[in-house]
């Protein structure tokens, strides 16, 4: 599985295209984002699945998550 992967997200806040390069060398990750267009923080949850040679990302807005 190559470690580095281009994918483009669309911003929870005000549906801007944002182009994210996710590393995928460190295993799943859980991570922020500012968008370029709205400076809103975008919740970015990257699963790495080794046995599939997957990577899933999750994106959500901050002020949707449940802890």
């Amino acid at each position: 599985m190559k470690n580095f992967t281009e994918q483009t997200v669309v911003c929870p806040h005000c549906g801007h295209n944002i182009p994210i390069t996710l590393d995928a060398s460190a295993g799943s990750q859980e991570f922020y984002d500012d968008c370029p267009a709205c400076c809103h923080a975008i919740h970015l949850n990257m699963q790495v699945d080794e046995q599939h040679k997957t990577i899933n990302l999750f994106v959500d807005a901050d002020d949707e998550q449940i802890f």
